[in-house]
């Protein structure tokens, strides 16, 4: 008889996305992995694989979960140019202590996508669903004239995802919010 998990899967890799996301893959040990999720080192690879499997899956939840529903959100209940306005905010609200945690997307690609092809695999699927959104609200903003009509959905996409990882890292480095707010500002003013 196989053996039954006596856990939530995805609860767990919830935890796990958390630290990884808080900590970066190098700074995570797997002592850490198991005392934020509280299953034993072999649950978690007999479940998931080694560390490195689990950051792929941590990633990859991230990417499926909470950025799709954070750009359904922004969709459903925002007009185009305010759900570009509130995926930029999202990204940057600095907490009082400091600096927050930024993107995990982000994060992972200016720690491991350069040397590790499995997430820059990653890394660059979640990049282009962020370019769809964004290409897809220019499109509805030119339709609601609220956006110029000479803005070109796919040009302008790709401008505002520059935009949004240049104001992730500096949020995370220089987290001013005069600056983050003049950089969005600026990148929005592109749209007019």
């Amino acid at each position: 008889m196989p053996w039954e998990k006596q856990f939530d899967v995805d609860a767990v890799l919830d935890r796990a996305m958390q630290q990884f996301w808080n900590r970066g893959y190098e700074a995570t040990s797997m002592q850490d992995l198991v005392a934020c999720t509280g299953i034993n080192r072999a649950s978690l690879y007999a479940t998931y694989g080694d560390k490195h499997a689990l950051f792929l899956a941590a990633l990859r939840r991230y990417e499926e979960k909470t950025c799709a529903d954070l750009l359904a959100e922004l969709e459903s209940r925002h007009a185009p140019r305010e759900a570009i306005r509130q995926l930029f905010r999202a990204f940057t609200q600095i907490p009082e202590q400091g600096a927050g945690r930024g993107c995990f997307l982000t994060n992972t690609a200016l720690e491991l996508a350069a040397h590790d092809a499995d997430v820059g695999r990653l890394v660059a699927h979640g990049q282009q669903g962020i370019e769809a959104f964004l290409a897809r609200m220019v499109r509805k903003g030119k339709a609601d004239v609220e956006i110029g009509d000479h803005v070109r959905p796919a040009e302008a996409a790709r401008s505002l995802l520059a935009s949004l990882i240049g104001v992730v890292v500096l949020s995370r480095s220089r987290p001013e919010p005069a600056l983050l707010r003049t950089i969005v500002d600026d990148a929005l003013r592109r749209l007019d």
